[in-house]
């Protein structure tokens, strides 16, 4: 009898133990933190501040951007994938994430199943650009340019095996334009290469570049995207000049944790919502060159499949391997 009692006894502890379910009712109770697998500055810090300042502002609970730069973004997603799926760490991805899972040998999470999305929240653009000098005017003039002297010409980039290195090589490879990647540490450093003239051209992120375009140290000749970009509607996209099939949109996104509770999902996505409908928001956006477009979370798992599988591709081509 005594024996039964104490099994009952310790069952019971060890229920009330346990941590109290996640009530989407009173979630957020306290701060949330962001975390971003690059630097500050870039692209995925600054959307998702501009996003974290308004879901402050509509639950009433500070969301925390924090950077936990290092190994193509890998760091921050294995420690968001192995924390609490509690609703207060969450993980602002970027493509950068489909090529992580192309490009790192060892990634210490599955890219899909260990998350929960809520959606992709901003679409930004890769353009295609020259130095002021350059006598390129569009694509067509580019390839040429650089199929005058077939391999003497270089094209500059951040990283050799980043995304904009896998977006440059898939676009030599569809045109034959005989190239050679050099690989800079900075955005800074490639942009001074195409100004000096030591680069034909780079595929960057448009509000990466925006200033030098802006000033007229870098000229555009051509948009990645799958349509012409609202913030450079001047600017042709690769497929209008010829080549078929080529469209890469570039992406932010918000996740949790594999395993937190749908309603706490569905709250935080109505609320991303509701922060992406408002006009101080949009226009802080666009002004970096990113457009607000919130997608459903199984659109989120289809395009990281499909960025998986492109990228897999242009790297088996081009004889990468992971590191």
């Amino acid at each position: 009898m005594k024996r039964r009692l104490s099994l009952v006894v310790a069952a019971f502890a060890a229920f009330t133990l346990q941590p109290a379910a996640v009530s989407a009712q009173e979630w957020p109770n306290k701060p949330v933190r962001i975390l971003i697998g690059f630097g500050a500055g870039g692209g995925t810090d600054v959307a998702t501040r501009i996003v974290a300042e308004g879901l402050s502002e509509v639950l009433g609970q500070q969301f925390v951007v924090e950077n936990r730069p290092g190994a193509g973004g890998t760091i921050a997603g294995g420690l968001v994938a192995r924390s609490a799926a509690d609703g207060y760490t969450a993980i602002a991805l970027s493509m950068g994430h489909a090529v992580s899972a192309v490009m790192v040998k060892t990634v210490p999470y599955d890219p899909i199943k260990d998350f929960a999305p809520i959606g992709i929240f901003t679409n930004s653009a890769f353009v295609v650009a020259v130095g002021k000098n350059s006598p390129a005017t569009d694509l067509k003039s580019l390839v040429a340019l650089v199929n005058k002297e077939p391999g003497k010409l270089n094209y500059s980039t951040v990283g050799l095996g980043s995304t904009q290195h896998l977006i440059a090589e898939d676009l030599r490879q569809r045109t034959g334009m005989q190239a050679q990647p050099v690989s800079y540490r900075t955005t800074g450093e490639v942009v001074s290469a195409l100004i000096r003239g030591d680069a034909a051209f780079a595929v960057e992120l448009y509000h990466a570049i925006r200033g030098q375009v802006d000033a007229g140290e870098l000229k555009l000749v051509a948009v990645a995207t799958p349509k012409r970009w609202g913030p450079i509607p001047n600017v042709p996209t690769v497929m209008e000049q010829g080549i078929s099939g080529f469209g890469v949109l570039g992406w932010y996104e918000l996740a949790f944790p594999a395993g937190t509770p749908t309603p706490v999902v569905d709250k935080l996505r109505k609320s991303l919502a509701e922060v992406l409908a408002r006009d101080n928001v949009r226009k802080r956006l666009e002004g970096v060159g990113a457009v607000a477009n919130l997608s459903t979370p199984d659109e989120f798992r289809k395009a990281i499949e499909s960025d998986i599988k492109s990228f897999r591709e242009v790297a088996k081509k081009a004889g990468l391997e992971a590191k």
